[in-house]
């Protein structure tokens, strides 16, 4: 709690802010149009998520335990990426917009357009005529048979879904 939201130093008296209150602080007073996200990804923790409550609710306003008000500005918009919810109280939960998807329902191939929109320029420029198309049908033609391959011939010592091995 005291690295997220921040804590009162006992020994100098003076308030250290943590890193959410510091990334929302930052983001709350820039008065460009640009779009912040401010993303939490991890386990739930009944503490931390239940004083983000004021943050969730219409007041969009973070409230610190210093006594200090950070307002969310129209450009923020919080995102909570966690595995479950079985911690946090029914208000916290009506609070949030909910989307589930289910890994296998993903599939690989938006993880592959990512990564090759994310090629670096390097590798792009060196034959931009084919160099994309080459990878591309590598994946395709390899990638699928690999991954069946390896669910038939490969113990697992911690069983995975298809896309976190691509």
């Amino acid at each position: 709690m005291d690295q997220l939201y921040g804590a009162l130093d006992m020994a100098s008296g003076e308030w250290n802010d943590g890193i959410a209150a510091r990334i929302i602080g930052n983001c709350s007073k820039d008065q460009s149009s640009e779009k912040h996200w401010v993303m939490f990804d991890g386990p739930v923790d009944a503490l931390w998520i239940e004083s983000m409550n004021t943050v969730l609710d219409d007041n969009k306003k973070l409230c610190l335990n210093s006594g200090q008000i950070i307002p969310l500005s129209n450009e923020m918009t919080m995102m909570f990426e966690v595995e479950d919810l079985s911690v946090a109280s029914p208000a916290t939960v009506s609070r949030c917009g909910m989307v589930y998807m289910e890994p296998g329902s993903i599939g690989n191939q938006p993880l592959v357009d990512t990564w090759l929109e994310k090629l670096n320029e390097p590798i792009r420029t060196l034959r931009p005529k084919t160099t994309v198309p080459t990878i591309v049908k590598l994946f395709d033609k390899y990638m699928e048979n690999s991954i069946r391959f390896m669910r038939k011939n490969c113990p697992e010592p911690v069983i995975s879904v298809n896309n976190n091995i691509c």
